[in-house]
């Protein structure tokens, strides 16, 4: 019924008319974009057949946009690092490629935080990306331009990455559907910075969409021939889910409590499932999730098995240059000198921290162990775990930064390997939105998507901001 030219024209113009408000796109390939439509629509209108295209070409026309930290040619790819500013992508990581090959059209690269490593997505190379459904509020990290870039219906699927929450937290904070995929089966390949060590086991690639019917194909195309391993064609039948319910962590002292709205959002879940589906939803009480935060800590700064010890973030800062000295970068920072944020700084201060005590460390690296396999026994072959994607909804900017270990409701799943969906919830008392966690044993993403498709049906899914 329209063309794609047409197509992706209406998503230009809506980022050209939206984002000098949220400061999502950080450089733009609209020219190229468009004379790829061209060529989309030069080959339907030769017409190989839909069903041919449809299945050589899952994606054709597509618009989508892609997390500044991956590759896409030429565009740049500093991830908010001020000494990697005039670093342009020679090449697209693997997942950009699949997605390009499958015939989705990439409109431009959007911001994160520095080093990817914090939930404001703020940098000293391209600023702030504000929340569109307020913008004086924060749209989550690391993964936050493509967080708000969907939500203000400048894009149909972003690329994220997610070893703390990075897809979780801008997708919960920003009322979008995101995914992180059971570990080690999308490709990380051609992001910056990529994961090393013991850290490749935590870190993952997967879509983020504004309607939960798209995970699906969008994770087909980038896991590849991986996607195998996954169960996407087992047919799910929701009533024989075994659903799990968890309020919080059980009270770290690291961590704010869960705000009343969203478990109150929650439970609404639980009594639709209940009413709905018939089924009974199990409470749980995990105890060792109230160390979440210390378990991932421990295991992102623990050797892998043939003793490879973790890249220190310290030398990440400096990018193959010297390491970066954080008291110095602070002293300098508190003067208007530092080419860096605050919580990078800040990162590098508590990074030496957390080997001071090793007896300590490896203790908690065993209780991850012990988590892991706890949570791989309750959820078995037909649980869904629900579980708050965040204690709180989108904080003001800056203040993440008094309560830093917050991200821990979504890394502690990075660190036990788990597949998780986040859903959104519809909006709350001051219009922002809410959502929940699902969660499923390693390789059922299948049951995540299944339930994300099912609530979105019963809660509405993704609202246009502006719109209340």
């Amino acid at each position: 019924q329209v063309t794609c030219i047409e197509v992706v024209e209406a998503y230009v113009e809506r980022i050209k008319e939206v984002n000098p408000l949220i400061n999502a796109v950080v450089k733009d390939r609209f020219e190229e974009a468009l004379q790829e439509a061209q060529q989309v629509d030069k080959l339907l209108s030769e017409g190989p057949g839909d069903d041919y295209l449809e299945e050589k070409f899952p994606l054709l026309g597509v618009p989508i946009t892609v997390k500044e930290a991956f590759s896409l040619y030429g565009m740049p790819n500093t991830s908010g690092l001020v000494n990697r500013r005039n670093v342009i992508a020679t090449s697209d990581a693997t997942v950009v490629s699949r997605l390009k090959q499958a015939g989705a059209i990439p409109l431009g690269v959007t911001n994160c935080s520095e080093l990817c490593m914090w939930y404001e997505s703020s940098n000293r190379v391209y600023g702030r990306t504000n929340n569109p459904y307020d913008l004086q509020r924060i749209v989550g990290g690391s993964s936050g331009g493509e967080g708000s870039v969907l939500a203000a219906a400048c894009s149909v699927i972003g690329v994220g990455s997610d070893i703390g929450g990075s897809i979780r937290m801008p997708a919960f904070f920003n009322g979008v559907f995101g995914h992180k995929p059971t570990t080690g089966v999308v490709p990380n390949d051609g992001q910056f910075p990529n994961a090393h060590g013991v850290r490749t086991s935590y870190l993952c690639t997967g879509p983020m969409c504004r309607y939960a019917e798209d995970l699906e194909p969008v994770l087909r195309v980038m896991a590849g021939p991986g996607v195998s391993k996954l169960k996407l064609n087992e047919k799910v039948s929701l009533e024989k889910i075994k659903f799990h319910c968890m309020d919080h962590d059980g009270g770290s002292v690291f961590v704010s409590p869960v705000d009343k709205e969203i478990l109150q959002a929650q439970k609404k879940v639980v009594e639709h499932l209940e009413s709905d589906l018939g089924v009974q939803v199990q409470r749980v009480a995990i105890h060792k999730m109230k160390y979440s935060f210390q378990i991932w800590s421990a295991m992102m700064s623990s050797k892998d098995s043939e003793g490879q010890e973790a890249q220190r973030f310290t030398d990440l800062l400096g990018d193959h240059g010297k390491p970066v000295w954080p008291l110095w970068e602070l002293m300098k920072w508190l003067v208007g000198m530092s080419s860096h944020t605050l919580p990078a700084i800040a990162l590098g201060l508590t990074e030496k921290l957390v080997n001071l005590n090793l007896s300590g460390k490896a203790k908690l690296v065993s209780m991850g162990k012990s988590l892991q396999e706890e949570m791989e026994a309750l959820l078995g072959p037909d649980g869904v775990l629900l579980y708050p994607s965040h204690p709180t909804i989108a904080p003001k900017h800056h203040s993440p930064i008094c309560m830093p270990f917050n991200f821990a409701y979504t890394a502690i799943f990075n660190v036990l390997g788990l597949p998780v969906t986040q859903c959104p919830l519809g909006l709350g008392s001051e219009g922002l939105p809410l959502g929940i966690q699902l969660v499923a044993a390693a390789y059922n993403d299948h049951l995540t998507l299944a339930v994300a498709r099912y609530l979105e049906k019963a809660f509405g899914g993704w609202v246009l901001p502006g719109k209340v």
